[in-house]
C-alpha cells in the first residue's frame, strides 16, 4: 500500500478496448494502478500521485514527449449469458443507485420513452439515489436539466453528468495549466463546461464556416499554445476543423487527443439513427496515428468521478443502458450490476448473437418493466396468499 503522497510513479495512458464482432476500436481510460504499467501514445506522459485523501487516482500533466508504442489490453473474463428480468424487486432491493444512460432509455430524439416518469417516481419513492449519464456531448449539464425539466421529468442538474462535463472535469483532475488552450471540434456543451471549469478554449461551432483555401503554397497556421483537442459529436464538422486538430495534436509538444465518446451511432431523431461521436474522433485518429483518451463511456474516469463524489459503493450501483459496447460494459468495468434495455440500439439478436462478447446480468425490453414486473410479481403473490388461505380455511372445516 502506498502511504505517501508525495510518491510520483510515472505512468502512461493507455486504451483498453472491449470488442464486438465486427471488432470495435472503442478505447476508454483504466484505472490507474501504481504497480501494473500500459503502454501509452506518443507525446503523452503523465506522473500519477496517490491521493490519501480521497482515495482517488490524480494524473497530472506533463509537456514532455514520451516514445512509447500504443497498446490494447483486452478483458478476456467470461460471463454467463445474460438473463431476462423476471424479478424487478430482487433487482432493486440488492441496489442503493441506479445510473441510467439517456438516448434509448430515457427518450429517443425529443421524444420520451413510454412509462418513463412513473418508473422513476417508483425508484425515488423506495428511496434509491438516481444518476443519468450520457455521452452525448452536445449540451452542457444545464442544458440537459432542461430537456429533462422540458419533457416533464424532475432531474436535478447533480444527477446529470455529460461526456462534455466529463472532458472538463478530466482536465481539471490532472492538473491541466490554465494557461494552455484547449481546441473544440464539438459543440456548444463542451464550451460552456470548459468555461464553468475556467479553462480558455477556442473552435467549436464558430469554426463550423470556416473554409481552406487550397492555393500553391498555402500554409495553414495553429495555435502552438493549444495543450488539448477535445472532440466530440459536432454537427459543424468540416475539413477546417480536421486540419487544425490534426496541426495541434501532431506539432504541439504534448498536446492531449480526448474523445468524449466513440459512439458509433446516436438518436438524433426517434426516426431513425444517425452517424455518432465516433465518425468524428475516427477522422482525427486517422489523420495523427493516434488513439484518443476517452473520457465517457466505457471509460472507468466518470464511474469513479460518480463513486468519489457521491459516496457510492460500486457494487450497490446498478447500470442500465441500451447499448453493449459503451453502457454495459461501463457498468462491468466498474464492478456495477448491469441492465440492458432493448428500447434503443441493441436488439435481442444482437444480445444473443455467437459473436456478442459482452453479457449483462440482466435484460428487458424498457425500464418501465420494473413497473410491470412489480405487478406481476404482486399478483402471482396474492394469488398464492389468497389459495393459502382458501386451504386453510378448507382445513379447519
Amino acid at each position: 500500500m502506498l502511504s505517501s503522497s508525495s510518491r510520483v510513479i510515472s505512468l502512461s495512458v493507455s486504451a483498453v478496448s472491449a470488442t464486438l464482432n465486427p471488432p470495435n476500436p472503442s478505447r476508454f481510460l483504466t484505472p490507474l494502478n501504481p504497480n501494473f504499467t500500459f503502454s501509452g501514445l506518443k507525446k503523452n506522459n503523465f506522473s500519477y500521485t496517490p491521493n490519501h485523501v480521497s482515495q482517488f487516482s490524480t494524473i497530472r500533466w506533463n509537456s514532455n514527449k514520451s516514445t512509447m508504442d500504443s497498446s490494447r489490453a483486452v478483458n478476456l473474463t467470461a460471463r454467463a449469458s445474460a438473463q431476462p428480468l423476471k424479478n424487478a424487486d430482487e433487482l432493486i432491493d440488492s441496489v442503493k443507485t441506479f445510473i441510467f444512460d439517456c438516448d434509448g432509455v430515457i427518450w429517443k430524439g425529443d421524444s420520451l420513452i413510454d412509462g418513463v416518469p412513473d418508473t422513476l417516481d417508483m425508484l425515488r419513492s423506495k428511496g434509491k439515489r438516481l444518476v443519468f449519464v450520457t455521452n452525448n456531448s452536445t449540451k452542457s449539464r444545464k442544458q440537459y436539466g432542461k430537456k429533462f425539466e422540458t419533457l416533464g421529468l424532475n432531474v436535478s442538474e447533480e444527477e446529470i453528468f455529460a461526456s462534455s462535463f466529463a472532458a472538463a472535469a478530466y482536465l481539471k483532475s490532472i492538473n491541466f495549466p490554465k494557461d494552455k488552450k484547449v481546441y473544440v471540434i464539438g459543440e456548444d456543451g463542451i464550451l460552456k463546461e470548459l468555461e464553468l471549469a475556467g479553462f480558455e478554449y477556442l473552435g467549436g461551432p464558430e469554426d463550423g464556416g470556416k473554409k481552406i483555401e487550397l492555393k500553391p503554397g498555402f500554409l495553414m497556421e495553429h495555435d502552438e499554445n493549444v495543450g488539448a483537442v477535445v472532440v466530440g459529436f459536432d454537427r459543424y464538422f468540416n475539413y477546417y476543423k480536421i486540419q487544425y486538430g490534426t496541426l495541434c495534436i501532431r506539432e504541439n509538444p504534448g498536446c492531449l487527443f480526448i474523445a468524449t465518446n466513440r459512439d458509433a451511432v446516436t438518436h438524433l431523431t426517434d426516426a431513425q439513427e444517425w452517424a455518432g461521436g465516433g465518425s468524428m474522433v475516427g477522422a482525427i485518429s486517422g489523420s495523427t496515428q493516434r488513439e484518443p483518451l476517452v473520457v465517457g463511456k466505457p471509460s472507468t474516469f466518470m464511474m469513479d468521478y460518480l463513486a468519489n463524489k457521491f459516496g457510492i459503493l460500486k457494487s450497490q450501483i446498478c447500470m442500465v443502458g441500451d447499448r453493449l459496447d459503451t453502457d454495459i460494459l461501463f457498468g462491468q468495468n466498474g464492478g456495477c450490476k448491469t441492465l440492458l434495455v432493448l428500447s434503443g440500439v441493441t436488439t435481442l439478436p444482437m444480445l444473443q448473437s455467437p459473436n456478442n462478447s459482452i453479457q449483462p446480468d440482466f435484460y428487458t425490453n424498457k425500464i418501465s418493466d420494473f413497473l410491470s414486473l412489480k405487478a406481476a410479481t404482486f399478483i402471482i403473490f396474492s394469488a398464492a396468499k389468497r389459495s393459502t388461505s382458501c386451504f386453510e380455511s378448507l382445513h379447519k372445516h
